[in-house]
């Protein structure tokens, strides 16, 4: 049997980890990888999460499952965090899931199950685990335009063009903020006009919200959000705590499911189904972290100190790179990395032009030249401009 397996194709990410790791040069600088970093180059665990581990050590008294759904405490917390009130709960439905991943997969099986001929629209680009999914699930794709290579920011009129040909019954997948790979997002009164526009084409919005508090704060982050939230019948909202609670290897996200209040029963029961097919139950550990962090005032006070601390850090990273690369190449064409939000920013280099940082300046980042803001740090600020204005001139 297993002779007949074919070679998958890499993950170009983690091929750049293994890369990086293998290169012995000293000055080496990794910008691919999603995780946050400090100045010192650490992923640090954050001071609630910390105080929650040791209360948690304390008062625990049982490692016996949770419910197929995941605890109703975390669940409601989480939710409660994300749409602050734009819709009545007893619309809601949720899963606690393994990572933002494990909340795209459950959502995509959940449109694959009620409607297995939508078509499940993504933008270019986007994260790349969003069309290997839907691809391995056999569900129809289609893309909407998102980045303007030129300007690089959102080429917003093509997206309206391309949400235009949208079919009632699709599923559009947003991302809620800080846009992964490009750092480009959408402003208020765009989110205004693509809400409109797919309500009028009977859409439905998959949201994918992994950064919320990474971009404009934790708040802010959420606007959009609760924006559609409030203007569907129907919406999907995979969110993750990998970030902005800095728990990545505890696998803690959450699948939302919006609906009408009578079919929210029958919503929960296929959400929890989907669990009890794919892994029974979900990952406990983050997930409890997380709820007491949100239900104890003093933890969540500390919590969303750190968070500001951890955004602001990118936001003075990213004018700092701005502010460098203009002395470095003697242009504004790089002013557009302080406008951006998140982790990421997608550079505009080419890939021949990556290659040339990675081999003869040991910069690494992903092929089409997207930058982990949250990798640099001040003394490998103007090391990176340096480098770019070198190979790109």
């Amino acid at each position: 049997m297993f002779d007949q397996l074919k070679p998958q194709p890499q993950d170009k990410i983690l091929q750049l980890i293994a890369m990086f790791r293998e290169d012995a040069r000293t000055t080496k600088i990794d910008l691919g990888v999603g995780v946050y970093k400090d100045a010192s180059g650490l992923t640090p665990v954050m001071r609630a999460v910390k105080a929650a581990e040791k209360k948690l050590w304390e008062v625990e008294t049982t490692k016996t499952y949770t419910a197929l759904a995941g605890e109703p405490a975390y669940n409601a917390a989480l939710s409660g965090m994300i749409l602050g009130g734009a819709v009545g709960m007893d619309r809601v439905a949720s899963v606690a899931t393994p990572g933002g991943t494990g909340a795209i997969r459950q959502a995509l099986e959940l449109v694959r199950m009620a409607s297995p001929q939508a078509t499940v629209w993504i933008s270019n680009p986007t994260w790349p685990n969003h069309p290997s999914i839907i691809k391995y699930l056999g569900m129809k794709m289609a893309e909407y335009r998102y980045f303007d290579a030129a300007t690089r920011g959102v080429d917003f009129a093509g997206l309206m063009a391309d949400l235009e040909t949208v079919a009632a019954g699709d599923v559009v997948l947003l991302h809620g903020c800080c846009h992964n790979p490009t750092g480009a997002n959408l402003d208020a009164g765009q989110w205004d006009q693509v809400i409109a526009l797919l309500a009028k084409r009977g859409a439905i919005p998959l949201v994918d919200l992994a950064y919320q508090g990474f971009g404009d704060g934790l708040e802010a982050d959420a606007e959009a959000t609760r924006k559609v939230a409030k203007a569907f019948p129907e919406v999907l909202i995979a969110a993750s705590c990998s970030k902005n609670f800095g728990i990545y290897r505890e696998r803690t996200g959450i699948l939302i499911g919006i609906g009408s209040g009578e079919g929210k029963g029958v919503l929960q029961g296929n959400l929890n189904f989907l669990n009890r097919q794919n892994y029974s139950f979900p990952p406990d550990h983050g997930a409890r972290l997380v709820t007491m962090i949100l239900e104890d005032a003093a933890l969540k006070a500390d919590w969303m100190a750190e968070l500001e601390e951890v955004r602001l850090n990118m936001l003075t990273l990213r004018q700092t790179l701005a502010d460098e690369l203009r002395k470095a190449t003697n242009s504004d064409r790089f002013d557009f990395v302080a406008t951006h939000r998140g982790m990421f920013s997608r550079l505009g280099l080419t890939e021949e032009q990556v290659i040339r940082l990675r081999e003869e300046h040991a910069i690494y980042m992903v092929g089409d030249s997207r930058i982990n803001i949250a990798g640099l740090n001040a003394r490998t600020v103007p090391i990176l401009a340096a480098a770019i204005a070198q190979v790109a001139g």
